[in-house]
């Protein structure tokens, strides 16, 4: 944070046009037609395109299209959702940043976005575990015992309780999904998982299905045991700790309407736990600038979206 303040809003724009354009250097390539050659308009940091005449800058097309910004601040917002190994609430970000809480969640979630692309259309083989938590749709009980009900009824919970299922590679990606039931992620698993590979699960009844379609899935059971010859599901165990902690501990509350983009996040840094602080962020804004504009949060409190 302080070499990004220090080196100014020059260097930053700098880092932009370095890590959006990498195979020419820095160079400004048309987002349009694909052009390498444009005119600079230095006074307001635009380029214009020598083919279709069209102007665009180092942010058009990317999810920090039509930003506001300076680009130091972008920048350290980046740093900080990066560096934050368990999650950053919104609230925290604007403050360190000073930009109002609307601003700092939005340009979370666009970042979240972006790390999710990532991993988009990928396929798992060989080793992989998987397993399911529960988040959310908590019911308060009443203060008296005698005014308390079953909160394990339908009709005495929220409806807002979700599951996230999470497939991971030993040694590689972690793929998530939130659904209502955790029986739901054997069919995730028969359309994310090559044919071949050995799948790990737990002792719980839901998971049997799994046999018809991995002959060499592997269960274990909890209740004896976490790990018994090389059988265990403690890389998928990892994530949700990770998970649950970003959830109770940063957030406070999630909203089944944006559990997924958080999975998303906590499955990212898992998975990329090893990298230094600069490689991780490097990779965080080469994605976000590859990412293009979010349909999703894009004008979200202008209710565009």
């Amino acid at each position: 944070m302080k070499a990004i303040y220090q080196a100014g809003e020059d260097k930053a724009y700098e880092t932009f046009c370095q890590l959006r354009w990498p195979e020419t250097n820095g160079k400004a390539v048309c987002p349009h037609c694909g052009c390498c050659e444009a005119y600079t308009i230095t006074t307001r940091r635009r380029f214009k395109c020598v083919a279709c005449l069209k102007q665009f800058s180092v942010t058009s097309g990317t999810i920090f299209a039509s930003r506001k910004l300076s680009f130091t601040d972008l920048l350290g917002a980046v740093a900080i959702f990066v560096n934050a190994v368990k999650g950053v609430a919104a609230l925290q970000l604007g403050r360190d940043i000073d930009v109002s809480y609307k601003t700092a969640f939005v340009l979370c979630h666009k970042l979240r976005e972006a790390l999710a692309n990532e991993a988009r259309g990928l396929r798992l083989d060989g080793e992989v575990e998987i397993d399911g938590a529960y988040f959310g749709g908590h019911v308060r009980p009443e203060n008296r015992k005698k005014d308390r009900k079953d909160r394990r009824l339908a009709e005495n919970q929220t409806g807002k309780r979700r599951v996230v299922v999470a497939l991971r590679e030993r040694g590689g990606r972690t793929l998530t999904f939130v659904v209502k039931r955790e029986a739901e992620g054997v069919a995730l698993a028969r359309q994310h998982v090559d044919a071949g590979s050995k799948v790990y699960a737990d002792e719980a009844s839901h998971w049997d299905e799994l046999h018809g379609h991995f002959p060499e899935a592997g269960r274990i059971n909890h209740s004896e045991a976490y790990s018994a010859d090389g059988c265990n599901t403690n890389a998928v165990e990892s994530y949700f700790s990770r998970l649950r902690r970003m959830v109770s501990g940063q957030h406070h509350h999630v909203s089944p309407r944006y559990l997924a983009q958080y999975a998303h996040e906590a499955a990212w840094k898992e998975d990329h736990r090893r990298l230094s602080n600069g490689a991780a962020f490097a990779r965080t804004l080469g994605l976000s600038l590859a990412s293009p504009i979010s349909r999703a949060f894009c004008g979200y409190w202008q209710r565009s979206r």
